[in-house]
């Protein structure tokens, strides 16, 4: 059992936690949400998160991208915990899981969930594998701003509303900043060990310093764009800000100064980080 809660890595599910709990904390402004659909999103994005976790720790096994030069928390293929057979059996499996539980939610929302859980599905797999893995090639950050980010809060608050303003679409530009700067974290910590195996992510391209810089301005930007969400009650628009802003020089100081195997406690932060913005955010929306 440890083995597998090592590969679905649990300290990342928060990323796809935050923005479903956001997402219905705004919808409850527009009136009383469908907890059978708030759970089937909340499912379905865990999921969906576990299913990319297993496929990448499957697919940068395999390649070889995972390799003795790795710095990041121990990876159950690549220890030889787990065995590429039951690896594949177990992602099949939350795929599976994820895509029936997406069935429902397709019926309550209509074609374009169709759409968005296919895309979600070939997001998954054509993360780390195929012919353009998308991690391979840059994409890494732009696709988990787009999937744990904007496809997660729009779809979790138009199942709720069947509707979406641009307060709502201001939202999920900051989750899937935060989420982005989760990302990039990961990439910054593998630069050596992913340039080796040719793994051309969006750090290697920059290099160390400017990755660096990039993930300042991704968290500064995304409190920006919260402080100007067009939200009209001012305690949703500031106490979460000033929650960030007590938190952010840690933050700051951190990426600025750590190095190696201290980026992955630089992740556990960031992630932290993204979460109590949604949590103070949400609450924010409840109790105003």
């Amino acid at each position: 059992m440890n083995t597998w809660w090592l590969a679905i890595r649990p300290k990342t599910l928060l990323a796809s936690i935050g923005p479903v709990l956001l997402a219905s904390a705004l919808a409850t402004k527009t009136g009383e949400i469908d907890y059978a659909i708030f759970l089937a999103t909340l499912s379905c994005a865990l999921l969906l998160q576990i299913s990319v976790n297993l496929a990448n720790d499957l697919f940068d096994g395999l390649s070889g991208v995972d390799n003795a030069q790795r710095l990041g928390p121990k990876r159950a293929l690549h220890s030889g915990l787990v065995t590429p057979k039951q690896l594949k059996l177990v992602l099949s499996i939350t795929t599976l899981f994820s895509i029936s539980i997406g069935c429902y939610l397709v019926y309550q929302g209509g074609f374009i969930f169709l759409v968005l859980g296919a895309l979600s599905i070939l997001g998954v797999y054509g993360y780390s594998a195929g012919p353009f893995p998308l991690a391979s090639h840059g994409l890494g950050e732009v696709t988990v701003f787009l999937f744990f980010g904007l496809v997660t809060v729009l779809g979790s608050y138009y199942l709720q509303t069947y509707s979406i303003s641009l307060t709502v679409v201001g939202f999920a530009c900051c989750v899937g900043l935060f989420n982005a700067a989760l990302m990039l974290v990961n990439n910054i910590r593998d630069i050596e060990s992913d340039r080796l195996a040719n793994k051309f992510t969006l750090a290697v391209k920059l290099g160390d310093l400017r990755s660096r810089q990039l993930y300042n301005w991704l968290i500064f930007i995304a409190l920006f764009v919260h402080l100007f969400v067009g939200y009209p009650e001012v305690s949703i628009q500031l106490i979460p800000l000033i929650i960030c802003l007590i938190l952010l020089p840690n933050l700051v100081n951190g990426i600025n100064r750590r190095r190696g195997s201290e980026l992955n406690q630089q992740l556990a932060d960031t992630a932290k980080f993204g979460f109590v913005y949604c949590i103070s955010t949400s609450l924010c929306l409840l109790f105003s």
